[in-house]
């Protein structure tokens, strides 16, 4: 019960990694109020690329919880395309979800992590840390997402807030398993091997969750600015 007592937000909450986070920090005691553009049962609605629906949603959920200790930032797009076939929409949205997003709910959330001297966690991905073939615009999002977030880490640390990113490889998601559904043409399926792990298997979405609860947890106090790749052995 590491988080009992704990207010906790996340978004991406409606599957995958953001539901097994979601779920794992309140199987520990948290409080937590989980946030997707898909709204269900136990998940209110957010747009995180749109600034008003992030205002929206973390007033209601500091309205709910009284606070927030931990913001985790899981909500993210990814579709595979060649460059050539790249349109500045899917660029732009790709953009706007993985990189504007975060950003967006981070600004939100910053007064009251201030408040409790909390923590930001982060999904990043080894796509920020290695190029691949047919993914260069989500490529440049977590890029530019780990960046970011390391930057923070150095900013807020005067505010004891800690920041750090965990970095999946290959998750077994529907955002997986879809990525490749619109890419056009002819593809060389020889590059694929060389982003899997020397572990087989995709990863269950729990091995990251457990790894976005490690850092916000008592356990990584010291700990700020990592990146923690779980992978399976791709980067090697």
């Amino acid at each position: 019960m590491r988080f009992t007592g704990k207010r906790i937000f996340v978004t991406g909450a409606a599957s995958g990694i953001g539901e097994a986070t979601a779920q794992l920090f309140r199987d520990e005691g948290a409080q937590v109020v989980g946030v997707d553009i898909n709204e269900r049962d136990g998940v209110s609605k957010c747009d995180v690329s749109d600034p008003d629906s992030v205002t929206i949603a973390v007033e209601a959920a500091v309205a709910e919880l009284g606070g927030i200790d931990v913001l985790a930032n899981v909500a993210g797009v990814n579709w595979f395309s060649k460059v050539e076939d790249i349109s500045l929409e899917l660029w732009n949205r790709q953009l706007a979800i993985n990189l504007t997003g975060p950003m967006l709910v981070t600004q939100a959330a910053l007064p009251h992590l201030r408040q409790s001297k909390g923590n930001i966690v982060t999904v990043g991905s080894i796509s920020g840390l290695q190029g691949q073939p047919y993914n260069s615009s989500y490529c440049a999002t977590k890029a530019g997402l780990i960046m970011f977030m390391k930057a923070l880490a150095v900013e807020l640390a005067v505010d004891g807030i800690r920041v750090n990113i965990v970095c999946p490889g290959g998750v077994d998601t529907a955002m997986s398993t879809h990525a490749l559904d619109n890419i056009k043409g002819k593809i060389d399926f020889s590059h694929f091997p060389k982003m899997m792990g020397v572990l087989p298997g995709m990863m269950p979405p729990i091995k990251i969750a457990e790894a976005l609860a490690h850092f916000a947890s008592e356990a990584a106090s010291t700990t700020t600015g990592a990146t923690l790749v779980v992978d399976n052995g791709t980067l090697w």
